[in-house]
């Protein structure tokens, strides 16, 4: 059961083959839902299922690679095949996909020697480290041997980050070195800039785009005369930024779109056709113009899959348009997901997370303040302390270099907030001439995963000044949030630690919502959902059923700022007011 690329078409087995495939990310989608979305994927009439594979996911350790439980590729690659999909494979290793930091591991930033996504020595060396670790999972797959995996993809999107081909090369001959056997695709913006520096000898160019199919597949056309044309992300729907709209686009016009790429003959993947959820902190970010702009935690995108498994208009639609071109399954479509009942759960305070004045335990020291990265750390948050003089009278407090927010207190009490999009602020701070203690909380929140600014270190870069003089003498504490953080002192001000018992009968889908707080991250029986923010447009947190358990159950949050009361249970999402975003 091979795929094969013809002078015009795919082949599957010698006969003509049309790609009608869907994006799905196994990283997206807690392993006990897989094969509920699949079957979803497979019921909307998708005869294949696409994937990236994030790197970062695996590597949480430097060294250490993790196929286990969630992050088993494999087994994700397996349920796909026997819910009766192909399977493509977008091995990265930049993947960008609005992760964090495109896929890339975070350690890769604490070397200076390192280059990205070029032919950067320690950077190649990595990335055939992890070459080396992901191929053996997936090469006895392919359909050669029999497995679902039909194609691969070398990089993503080069066409729009480098022109270095060598690196693309290299890319491509690890990838046969190790095992996979092709086809082997690319896949670029339908623009002659991004397909010139994108395309590898031998291997198949695609295209993505959510509009304007003739005019896509005439500019491929120009670059890829023969071959069948595909486009590899059909932007159905998008993604949303912090403080944004939540972006929709009607089901109707989408349904068109896609309708117009099938009937001219050519194969596609539908990006999203479920979205999923950035649980924890992998989010990522774009930064445009200059501007950083963090991705929210639901990952929804507006799919026709909803991000709890809700089969939408838009699912509907698809499967008339694709049932015009291709047999969709006769059987029953999968129901509603069951969810729990709604109710109000109040929260107790059981803690602060900076501590006072008391010192902190087992501090990193260095004359100035240091990265994230250096740091060893990926995600989550620092706590930066020093002991510093102020100058009697009015005065400034400035970071230089922020990534990306920062809390500013002086013994203990909060004198201001700092953004990476205001670099020029200062706070105002008064001084005696007495030293005080500084305490500067910095958030990472999510490294830009596309365009030119990838290479996104977090903390605090440059350093702090009183009024123009640097601060020196520095003490580091890394937060990591992978579990809750434990309490360092009960009255102390600033951000804080609250906990919510609620019992629940069965265990079924929820989503939290978290009115009259403020911004911060919720924990359910110690798994972190992700981030939240009064500015929006997401005001609930999806709780999928396999992270619950029958009786009692524990919701922990920890809020940077103001706390509200209560923990509100939904049966129901909320991702905020839509607004039709102008079709990509």
């Amino acid at each position: 059961m091979t795929l094969a690329i013809g002078s015009d078409g795919f082949r599957r087995d010698g006969r003509p083959h049309r790609i009608v495939s869907g994006a799905m990310h196994y990283f997206r989608v807690h392993p006990e839902q897989w094969r509920d979305r699949l079957l979803r994927l497979r019921a909307m009439g998708l005869n294949t299922v696409e994937t990236y594979v994030a790197w970062n996911f695996h590597e949480r350790t430097p060294g250490e690679f993790d196929f286990d439980g969630w992050r088993d590729i494999a087994g994700f690659v397996r349920l796909a095949g026997e819910t009766g999909l192909d399977v493509i494979v977008r091995p990265g290793p930049y993947i960008c996909a609005e992760w964090e930091f495109g896929g890339l591991p975070a350690r890769l930033l604490s070397d200076p020697s390192v280059r990205l996504r070029c032919g950067s020595p320690a950077y190649l060396d990595a990335v055939d480290q992890w070459f080396g670790a992901l191929l053996p999972q997936l090469v006895s797959l392919q359909a050669t041997s029999g497995g679902p995996i039909v194609a691969w993809q070398v990089e993503n999107e080069y066409g729009s980050f480098g022109d270095d081909a060598a690196y693309l090369r290299h890319l491509f001959e690890g990838l046969r070195a190790r095992g996979a056997v092709g086809p082997f695709v690319t896949s670029d913006g339908p623009a002659d800039s991004t397909l010139s520096a994108g395309m590898v000898d031998g291997v198949h160019a695609t295209v993505n785009f959510g509009s304007r199919t003739d005019e896509a597949f005439a500019v491929l056309r120009r670059f890829q005369p023969v071959g069948p044309a595909m486009c590899m992300e059909f932007w159905n729907g998008w993604f949303d930024h912090w403080g944004d709209p939540h972006h929709v686009r009607s089901a109707e016009g989408a349904a068109a779109e896609l309708d117009a790429i099938l009937r001219t003959g050519a194969s596609v993947n539908i990006y999203m056709a479920h979205g999923g959820t950035n649980f924890g902190l992998w989010n990522g970010a774009n930064c445009q113009d200059g501007v950083y702009q963090p991705t929210i935690t639901s990952y929804d995108y507006d799919a026709p899959i909803g991000e709890s498994g809700e089969l939408t208009e838009k699912f509907h639609r698809y499967r008339e348009v694709i049932a015009r071109h291709l047999p969709v399954p006769d059987t029953p479509l999968p129901t509603v997901p069951a969810r729990l009942a709604p109710q109000s759960v109040p929260t107790r305070a059981v803690g602060a997370l900076l501590g006072g004045p008391a010192p902190l335990r087992d501090p990193v020291e260095s004359p100035t303040p240091l990265s994230m990265e250096e740091l060893g750390q990926s995600t989550g948050l620092v706590h930066y302390r020093a002991r510093v003089s102020v100058p009697p009278g009015d005065t400034t407090l400035a970071i230089r270099e922020l990534r990306d927010r920062a809390q500013v207190f002086v013994d203990g009490a909060l004198v201001g907030v700092l953004e990476r999009n205001a670099p020029q602020q200062c706070l105002a701070i008064c001084g005696n001439g007495a030293e005080v203690t500084l305490d500067v909380l910095v958030e990472n929140q999510g490294r830009v995963n596309f365009g030119p600014d990838l290479a996104d270190r977090k903390g605090i870069l440059g350093g702090v000044l009183i009024g123009q003089r640097y601060v020196f003498g520095w003490q580091h504490r890394p937060i990591p949030l992978d579990t809750p953080p434990a309490p360092t002192g009960q009255n102390s001000p600033g951000p804080s630690l609250h906990r919510a018992p609620i019992i629940i009968d069965e265990p079924a889908d929820g989503f939290l919502a978290l009115e009259g707080w403020t911004k911060g991250f919720c924990w359910i029986n110690g798994f972190l959902l992700g981030r939240y923010w009064r500015i929006g447009p997401q005001r609930t947190l999806y709780a999928p059923a396999p992270l619950w358990q029958a009786g009692a159950n524990e919701i922990t949050i920890l809020e940077l700022d103001k706390p509200g009361k209560v923990v509100e249970l939904h049966a129901t999402s909320d991702l905020g007011s839509p607004a039709h975003r102008p079709e990509p």
